[in-house]
């Protein structure tokens, strides 16, 4: 028989594309639907391993994507948000909520792909509430899901006569290890595991591999999805390097394990089968929901062992771990509210150091332009949202407790002093996008532009640091260093921008070019505000 390889091509790779399309329009479809606190989730409620092993399940349910709880998850690390010994928990759990998409594309309903996807389609063009468009969506990537796997299996099934590719299945049979690279290598290049067991799915139901043949590439696939991690941890902290090494080596040694046992495994594949009446697809569903399950059984008691493993592996101190809020004890709120509301001011400082930090590496990407700096920034913004959220929730529940007419007022001036705060950091954070939009679009400030940002940016930096050390110390004389300083920023704003316009109308800048400038004065002009703010405050009243 001829193969038509074009067709089989065109099929198997177009299948490939709308089943990733699939996969990622379904899943910000679900995280739209569950809202923005999915992150929280994550943060909140992981407190030990075993409740991150059910928070990894759920998140990875919510979002289907293994790959996306896991970066999400190496973020809160790098951030110092999260433990090594949390993130393995969480790590677990992600590799068992992956395994849901398995089930669901073992039933075949291939042959209403297209309406599945006709009904979201209606959902999403036809309805203007963005909660059913984001219904649609969901429904749209999940008949694309089944669309995709057709055309893939499709593409695959003549492969059945040619001669050559049997033996290779044949040589996969008799060599499990080349099976395990295979499907390693397999998703590493298309950087999805859910793929690459739908394709082997696909794959078994023609019957263009045996069961014992199949086993070793869904192996494979599980190690070759934790390439999405190492690549998310390179340039993190150390933490973040251990929790993608963890994945690593909980997939890898899972691996081993089950090779070890391959012949009883496959047997027990066959067994539960033939009770269950299961067609090919589903088997691979079973044996893939299988590996991840009883992995986690074997390996959580392990976790201190990998730990103490990872720690020896990857040396080096972590000082992410400073971003972690140091001095909101609990206890003090019952026993003390006044030394709780002392706390609560250390942190807010503390937050406030973040802020200048960010202020100074965003600066830096102005005048350098490397990557690194826009990171830096971007991760000290996450700190400083993260500690804003921990540090108003310390606050409220200080506010439940009787306080003198002197602690009332501390208390309230410092809600306020948390958010000035975190709103500099969100000013800087607009900063960065624009610097990155002019690099994207090339546009070019003039050595005078320049010149005028970086005299702002110095001035409001050093605004922010003297708010900072007023609040420090309650001192009344650098708080009002602070207003003069504030009218002076105000005062740069109104005169760059009549220089710009000087430019502008001698052609020389563009106008986007003036768009961006203005703009970072504009947030500049912000900054300094949040810091008068924070002036006025201990000048009120003192802290």
């Amino acid at each position: 028989m001829e193969l038509n390889w074009q067709e089989m091509l065109f099929e198997f790779f177009g299948g490939i594309g709308i089943f990733l399309f699939a996969i990622k329009f379904m899943g910000d479809g679900l995280q739209k639907t569950a809202g923005n606190k999915l992150r929280d989730l994550l943060d909140r409620y992981v407190t030990n391993p075993l409740m991150g092993v059910a928070v990894g399940i759920l998140f990875t349910l919510l979002i289907q994507s293994s790959s996306g709880t896991i970066v999400i998850t190496i973020g809160l690390v790098s951030a110092g948000f999260m433990t090594l010994r949390q993130s393995i928990g969480v790590i677990m759990g992600a590799n068992i909520g992956t395994t849901v998409k398995a089930f669901v594309i073992g039933f075949d309903i291939g042959e209403y792909a297209l309406p599945i996807m006709a009904i979201g389609a209606f959902l999403i063009f036809l309805f203007k509430k963005k909660s059913i468009q984001n219904i649609g969506e969901i429904i749209f990537g999940f008949g694309g899901l089944f669309l995709g796997l057709e055309l893939m299996t499709s593409g695959m099934s003549p492969l059945q006569h040619l001669s050559s590719f049997t033996d290779f299945t044949l040589k996969t049979s008799e060599h499990p290890l080349l099976g395990v690279i295979a499907g390693t290598v397999m998703t590493m290049l298309i950087q999805s595991s859910s793929a690459s067991v739908a394709f082997l799915q696909g794959f078994y139901s023609e019957g263009l591999i045996s069961l014992h043949g199949a086993l070793p590439i869904l192996f494979g696939d599980n190690i070759g999805t934790t390439i999405t991690a190492v690549l998310a941890s390179i340039g993190a902290s150390v933490s973040a390097k251990r929790t993608a090494a963890a994945h690593v080596l909980f997939n890898v040694v899972g691996s081993i394990v089950f090779l070890i046992f391959l012949t009883p495994f496959t047997l027990y594949i066959e067994w539960i089968a033939g009770v269950l009446s299961l067609e090919n697809k589903m088997q691979i569903a079973f044996a893939h929901g299988t590996f991840n399950v009883v992995n986690v059984i074997l390996q959580f008691p392990l976790i201190g062992t990998w730990i103490y493993l990872l720690v020896k592996v990857i040396p080096g101190e972590d000082m992410n771990t400073k971003f972690k809020p140091k001095h909101l004890e609990e206890d003090f709120i019952l026993e003390s509210p006044s030394i709780a509301i002392g706390q609560a001011k250390e942190e807010i400082l503390r937050m406030g150091e973040f802020s200048i930090q960010g202020l100074e590496k965003t600066y830096d990407y102005l005048k350098n332009g490397h990557q690194h700096d826009a990171v830096e920034a971007y991760r000290l913004e996450d700190v400083i949202n993260h500690l804003d959220t921990k540090i108003t929730n310390y606050l409220v529940k200080i506010s439940s407790q009787p306080l003198s007419s002197q602690d009332s007022s501390r208390h309230f001036m410092l809600l306020g002093t948390v958010r000035d705060i975190e709103r500099i950091g969100d000013h800087f954070e607009n900063i960065i996008e624009l610097i990155d939009y002019q690099g994207e679009q090339r546009l070019q400030l003039t050595t005078d532009a320049l010149e005028d940002i970086s005299e702002m940016f110095e001035l409001t930096i050093n605004t922010v640091k003297k708010a900072l050390e007023a609040l420090d110390l309650s001192n009344d004389q650098i708080a009002r260093e602070v207003v003069e300083q504030e009218q002076i920023i105000d005062r740069m704003e109104r005169q760059f921008r009549k220089n710009h316009i000087i430019r502008l109308n001698e052609r020389l800048c563009s106008g986007h070019a003036g768009v961006m400038f203005v703009d970072i004065l504009s947030n500049l002009e912000r900054i300094g505000d949040h810091s008068v703010n924070i002036a006025d405050a201990v000048l009120g009243k003192r802290i």
